[in-house]
């Protein structure tokens, strides 16, 4: 059933000026987005000199140029960086990274970006030291194995560029020594998680072309007295089935996440048996596109915390296995960091946020449910009054399949469109492709919505939090369903009346931005777009990308060159004489993952075409924008942009975007 969203604003009160859908102006700038935010990640909880629980966490500033910094809350409330400039904890393994850092009574491991080593710094120490030799080695996901002083980690290496290998090494703590490989021989590795003894090692693996959420293997060896393994042993997953975040309960029990049920359910072995704690129509897990990525802890009276995903929705949940229950805790968390979670005894930390709080680290007492913010992501302060909360839709979509998505009314306090005026659409199609619309309060949505548009972010079929099968439509069908969902989405706001059917546009970057790109070239419903690093020629990323994504087209379209004609087909860049809209594309000119020829050759032909077109590259930006200036210019050029295409004039000041062939 779809759910009815509220009606535009209309017959304003007294004193609100009347003004075009689009050229309202807000208090939620540019300027202030990236003055004043943050982005959380990787939170871990540490002793802190038996005063109590430090709390650390990272923080990915675009004032700074992105640089992600390690912060530690101590027990006394006394906060500090860890890692001083210009030392970016941040990995590069598998291009996306995660698990950059590990720490461990007081001392911190981290992958340093510009050299990826890894260096060591005690708390309140001097610089950190490297412990990693010079190389074109790569660091991950590290556990600290202290009975032998040293860490656990994957490690990618780069020493011949055609024949990427990747590994569970042991690395010595303290840099004295050599490295040795412990497993190796299969395409990816990930989670290495040592029992509490220290005596059995558990860990993850797959093969091309696999991704890690179409199906992983969970390993376990016992770990000898010189340090290597012994013979492995399978335990759970497969080629169809995905397993996800190993763990040890404090009592040596394996956990983990599977979706063997068609649900990413947890799991536990007790007695060589699988079991499954709660079985339900639900997600305990999510893609494991970054390392490190936790959904689940240990609590000190043998509970577990665990983010649980409702079609759509996160909430945060205390399980007792044993007695077969769970139960919500009362934390704003419709909206989950990438499974950042941690827990000590009876406090949780955790990264959320719902529709009305932008992403925040909370610390959660668990005896009470009670919660306190220690950091937010923005610090923008939104009026009330200028807020758009997200509302959940059902819609109807291709061959009578149902989609989701998450919609935003345009809303201001101070301004209303003139009488039967509809707002102009802008559908949001996010990346992933596996991943999914987040229901925290955004300011970069929120920038759109104040401002008269209304925003649609659609959940299409592959995205993650509605099952295995929703999440496997996109499989043999990326550049199809992934495009009807987008535009029946527009068209079903249009239908009901929320939505000006001549003005809509959809952006969406990296997977998004070919889902955009599709939907202007394969559709004609969307009178303007926006790509950010998107892809336009399948082909050429199938033939150049790096090793995590080589083969991620095998599924999502097919194997190449086998089905070269079908990455002909969906390629926006072979099918420009089907595109007859403006667009603007904005691309960072390190991205690794979507090399900016994508986006040049995009340009060059809609340019040849005479289509209204503007191309804005960005230096030192590599996939994803991090570097403030650049978000903010990004920000504002898109809005220019529509401002042209739509005909409103913005009301702020920005710099005008050089246009081609209008």
């Amino acid at each position: 059933m779809t759910t009815a969203p509220a009606h535009p604003a209309a017959n304003p009160t007294p004193g609100v000026s009347i003004a075009p859908y689009g050229a309202w102006r807000s208090p939620i700038t540019a300027d202030a987005i990236v003055a004043e935010s943050v982005g959380l990640g990787s939170v871990a909880i540490d002793r802190d000199s038996g005063n109590g629980d430090a709390i650390l966490w990272a923080e990915a500033r675009p004032g700074e140029g992105g640089r992600i910094v390690i912060v530690r809350r101590a027990a006394d409330g006394t906060v500090a960086e860890v890692n001083p400039p210009p030392y970016n904890a941040r990995t590069r393994v598998h291009e996306y990274g995660g698990g950059a850092w590990v720490v461990r009574d007081g001392v911190v491991w981290f992958s340093n970006f510009d050299d990826q080593r890894i260096y060591r710094q005690e708390i309140g120490g001097g610089l950190p030291q490297p412990i990693t030799p010079e190389a074109p080695l790569r660091y991950a996901d590290a556990l600290l194995d202290a009975g032998r002083n040293r860490l656990i980690c994957v490690r990618e290496d780069h020493t011949d560029p055609g024949n990427v290998v990747n590994a569970i090494v042991a690395v010595p703590a303290d840099g004295v020594g050599e490295q040795t490989v412990l497993f190796s021989g299969w395409d990816f590795v990930a989670a290495p998680r040592l029992a509490p003894d220290g005596a059995t090692l558990a860990w993850l693996s797959w093969n091309h072309p696999n991704m890690p959420w179409d199906g992983t293997q969970l390993w376990t060896a016992p770990v000898l007295d010189h340090g290597s393994l012994g013979a492995a042993t399978l335990v759970a997953g497969g080629a169809s089935v995905s397993v996800y975040q190993p763990e040890w309960s404090p009592d040596g029990v394996l956990h983990y996440v599977s979706d063997a049920s068609g649900w990413w359910n947890l799991y536990r072995q007790r007695d060589g048996r699988e079991e499954a704690l709660y079985p339900d129509d639900a997600e305990y897990g999510r893609p494991q596109w970054m390392f490190a990525s936790r959904c689940y802890a240990f609590a000190g009276d043998g509970s577990i915390v665990c983010a649980v995903n409702r079609r759509g929705f996160w909430s945060l949940n205390l399980l007792r296995p044993d007695a077969g229950t769970l139960t919500p805790l009362p934390v704003p968390a419709g909206e989950m960091g990438r499974g950042d979670l941690a827990v000590s005894g009876n406090i949780a930390a955790v990264i959320a946020g719902d529709a009305e709080r932008p992403m925040s680290l909370l610390r959660v007492n668990l005896d009470t449910g009670g919660w306190d913010t220690l950091r937010v992501s923005s610090g923008v302060e939104l009026p009330a009054g200028y807020i758009s909360p997200a509302q959940s839709i059902e819609f109807p979509s291709t061959d009578g399949r149902r989609a989701y998505a998450l919609y935003y009314p345009p809303r201001s306090p101070e301004y209303a469109a003139p009488e039967g005026a509809l707002p102009p659409l802008l559908v949001m199609s996010h990346g992933g492709p596996t991943g999914a619309a987040s229901g925290a309060l955004e300011p970069a949505v929120q920038f759109w919505t104040s401002r008269g548009f209304a925003v649609v972010d659609v959940n299409y079929g592959g995205s993650t939090g509605y099952g295995r099968a929703y999440r496997q439509l996109l499989n043999g069908n990326w550049g199809v369903v992934d495009v009807d969902d987008c535009a029946n989405a527009a068209l079903h706001l249009v239908h009901q009346g929320l939505a000006d059917g001549r003005r809509l546009a959809i952006r969406g970057g990296s997977a998004g931005g070919y889902t955009t790109l599709a939907a202007l070239t394969f559709r004609n419903i969307f009178a303007a777009g926006a790509s950010y690093y998107g892809v336009s020629d399948l082909a050429a990323l199938a033939a150049d990308t790096h090793k995590f994504e080589s083969r991620y087209l095998d599924r999502l379209v097919g194997p190449y060159p086998q089905d070269a004609a079908t990455y002909r087909q969906r390629s926006p860049i072979h099918h420009t004489q089907g595109l007859s809209c403006p667009i603007i594309l904005l691309q960072g000119l390190e991205d690794k993952i979507v090399p900016p020829n994508q986006a040049e050759m995009m340009f060059d032909a809609v340019r040849n075409k005479g289509i209204p077109c503007a191309y804005l590259p960005f230096a030192g930006e590599q996939h994803g924008f991090r570097r403030a200036e650049n978000i903010k210019r990004a920000l504002e050029a898109e809005l220019y942009f529509y401002g042209r295409i739509f005909g409103f004039a913005p009301a702020d000041g920005m710099e005008a975007v050089v246009m081609e062939n209008l």
